[in-house]
């Protein structure tokens, strides 16, 4: 049963520009289909989370991530009346801006590029959903519907302007400047289910990629909140169970609870709210969809613990710096020399310092994990053929 605050296809506020409708699909689906089709979606593939994509074939990137993301998005949407479509498109396009190396690389690019507007992966996405991606005759970007671009923009809460510069990220403005998306309020309720199933899937598959990686034992779980009662029961239930299975058993409880605490806490809140429609949502001053109190506060005692045994593990930190090097030295040598960019990029050269920085960071924000690491060896070693 859809929810009077459901996002209606029907009632889409439209695309930059004029398209016939398709015969078979609605518009949020052609959104979803695009999005899975793009370049930039493709290249998730060999972008990771934590750790570096050569560290290991089991860890998770970003395209398994956006697919689990996704997975969860359309179960609490369904359980919850809203657009199904929608919450797929959105989870999969949020993370289309991260460059290689996961949050090192966005940290190093968002230093690099504070005097030339900033950088933000958001901003990033909806830059790469509305120009970079150059494949269509009538138009660039993927022309996409204003709910699932008002969705990338402003999945985690309403747009502000930065409180010491004033500004927001120049590449959001910029898409914003081509198609006001409202910035100042909050999403809708589709967007915002993409949101909190963001959390959900990194939440646990930060655990179980830390597991993978030797950074901690289930042992070391078993005194932290949520997780601990989940590895208590597997062993209640099966003592002596192979190590994979308890694992795995105790991993997919904690992801179920994560998920009936949304449905719950959502429920609630919608209940309290009764918004009328999907602008009432927007209006409504704050989100409606997310964990309870108690379990959002248990949450943050697993992130403390994951920032201390694995964010900040010598292993990590180590390639962290190795990324951070790599980022800045890319960033420097193409800004310094544009000519060594391929073709369809070096036309920046002809550019001010500001546009050239921002033609560079494109490029650099678009590599794989592997494809940086490669550009940077060509470039540095004299004896790698260029």
């Amino acid at each position: 049963m859809t929810a009077p605050f459901a996002t209606l296809p029907d009632a889409s506020r439209g695309r930059r520009f004029s398209e016939a409708e398709s015969a078979h699909r609605s518009p949020f689906q052609r959104d979803r289909d695009r999005i899975i089709h793009s370049s930039g979606f493709r290249r998730l593939k060999h972008k990771t989370q934590v750790f570096v994509e050569h560290e290991g074939d089991y860890y998770r990137t970003r395209l398994t991530h956006s697919i689990e993301v996704a997975q969860v998005a359309r179960t609490i949407a369904r359980v919850l009346g809203l657009n199904e479509e929608l919450a797929e498109a959105v989870a999969l396009a949020h993370d289309l801006g991260h460059p290689p190396f996961g949050h090192t690389g966005e940290d190093a690019l968002a230093a690099l590029m504070a005097p030339y507007g900033g950088f933000d992966h958001n901003a990033q996405a909806l830059k790469i959903v509305t120009k970079l991606e150059a494949h269509y005759a009538d138009f660039d970007g993927l022309n996409l519907t204003w709910e699932t671009l008002e969705g990338i923009a402003k999945h985690n809460g309403p747009v502000l302007p930065d409180p010491v510069t004033g500004e927001i990220p120049f590449a959001l403005a910029d898409a914003n400047a081509g198609f006001d998306l409202d910035l100042a309020t909050h999403a809708s309720a589709e967007a915002q289910v993409a949101a909190v199933a963001d959390d959900i899937a990194y939440n646990n598959h930060d655990l179980a990629d830390g597991l993978r990686a030797g950074l901690f034992t289930l042992e070391d779980l078993r005194e932290l909140p949520l997780i601990g009662p989940c590895v208590a029961a597997v062993d209640a239930r099966w003592p002596g169970l192979a190590p994979s299975r308890r694992q795995h058993e105790a991993l997919r409880r904690f992801f179920g609870l994560m998920v009936e605490d949304v449905l719950a806490s959502s429920k609630q809140r919608l209940a309290e709210a009764a918004p009328g429609s999907a602008d009432a949502i927007r209006h409504l001053g704050h989100p409606v969809i997310g964990f309870s109190e108690g379990t959002f506060t248990e949450l943050k005692a697993i992130r403390r613990f994951l920032y201390v045994r694995m964010y900040r593990h010598w292993t990590v930190q180590r390639m962290r710096r190795k990324a951070r090097v790599v980022v800045e030295e890319l960033f420097r040598t193409f800004s310094e020399a544009p000519e060594l960019m391929p073709s369809e990029w070096n036309a920046c050269a002809a550019l001010d310092s500001t546009g050239r920085a921002r033609v560079v960071a494109d490029y650099i924000a678009g590599m794989t994990d592997r494809f940086a690491l490669q550009e940077h060896r060509k470039l540095i070693d004299p004896f790698v053929k260029g």
